[in-house]
C-alpha cells in the first residue's frame, strides 16, 4: 500500500492497519482506503484545530479523549447549521407519515417443541411433533390451548400458549417474519424454526400503529433534520479542508471553495 501524508504528516501504515478493523469491506484493499480515509480526515481535523490555537483539557483517558475534544470544538466552532422551524418539520411529517408510527402491536400463542440446533436427531423430532400437531389443529383448530397445555416446552403453556401483547422486535425474527404473513386468527401451516427449536404459531390480533400526531412528532423531525444539516455541513467543512492540505497516496473528495448549504 502507498504511503499516505498529510500536509507532510505520514499517517503511520500500522495506524492504517489497526484502524481496518473498524472498517469491514469485501476486500483488504477497500477496508485499507476507507481506515486511510478515516485518519486522513482526522489528522485534518485536527492540524486545523491547532493552526486555529484550540486547546482541549486533558483528562484520565489520555490523548485520543482530548483529541476527540478538540475535534469537537473545531466542527462546533466552524459548522453552523440552521434549527428546524415548524413550517419545515410539518412538510417532513407531511411527506413521510409511514416514518412517524406508534409500534404495530399484536398478541400471538404458539407451542414450542424444543430443539437446540446443533442436535440434528432432536430437530427432526420436534419438527415432527410439530407437524402431527399442525395435523390435529388442522381438523379441530380450538384444540389449540389444550394441545399448548399439552405439549409446549414454553412456560406459556400454562395460559393455553398466548404470548401476551408484544411490538415488532420482541420475539426472534423468525417468528416474526411469520406473524407478519398471518391473518388475525390463523394458524401458520408450517413449522416455524427457531434456535429455541420448532413452534407451531397462530396470530390471534394485529393492531397497525397509528400515525403520530405532528406534536407528538414535532421533537424528532426536528432532531433529524438538524442531523441531517450538520452531517451536510460537517461534510462540505472537510471538503474545503481537503482542497486546502496536502494530500499524498490517497484520494480525497476536496473543494477549493466553501459550498453553500
Amino acid at each position: 500500500m502507498q504511503r499516505v501524508y498529510v500536509n507532510g504528516t505520514e499517517i503511520p501504515p500500522q495506524a492504517i492497519a489497526a484502524e481496518m478493523q473498524y472498517h469491514p469491506a469485501p476486500s483488504r484493499e477497500q477496508a485499507w482506503t476507507a481506515a486511510a480515509h478515516a485518519l486522513v480526515v482526522r489528522e485534518l481535523l485536527l492540524q486545523e484545530a491547532g493552526r486555529l490555537g484550540l486547546a482541549a483539557e486533558e483528562d484520565a483517558n489520555g490523548e485520543a479523549t482530548r483529541e476527540e475534544s478538540l475535534i469537537q470544538l473545531l466542527l462546533a466552532q466552524e459548522t453552523t447549521t440552521p434549527d428546524a422551524d415548524e413550517a419545515a418539520c410539518r412538510r417532513y411529517w407531511s411527506a413521510n407519515p409511514e416514518k412517524f408510527r406508534a409500534p404495530d402491536v399484536y398478541e400471538a400463542a404458539h407451542i414450542l417443541f424444543p430443539a437446540a440446533e446443533a442436535a440434528a436427531e432432536a430437530r427432526a423430532g420436534a419438527k415432527e411433533k410439530a407437524i402431527e400437531t399442525l395435523a390435529l389443529l388442522k381438523e379441530e383448530p380450538t384444540r389449540f390451548a389444550a394441545l399448548a397445555r399439552e405439549r409446549s416446552a414454553c412456560p406459556s403453556a400454562a395460559s393455553g400458549g398466548l404470548l401476551g401483547q408484544q411490538s415488532r422486535g420482541d420475539l426472534v425474527a423468525e417468528i416474526e417474519t411469520f406473524i407478519a404473513a398471518l391473518e388475525p386468527g390463523q394458524i401458520c401451516p408450517v413449522p416455524v424454526a427457531t434456535r429455541y427449536g420448532y413452534h407451531v404459531l397462530r396470530l390471534d390480533r394485529f393492531m397497525r400503529g397509528a400515525v403520530l400526531p405532528f406534536e407528538t412528532a414535532a421533537p424528532l423531525i426536528a432532531r433529524q433534520l438538524a442531523g441531517g444539516s450538520w452531517q451536510r455541513a460537517v461534510s462540505q467543512y472537510l471538503r474545503v479542508l481537503a482542497g486546502r492540505a496536502d494530500i499524498e497516496g490517497l484520494a480525497i473528495d476536496a473543494a477549493t471553495t466553501p459550498l453553500v448549504q
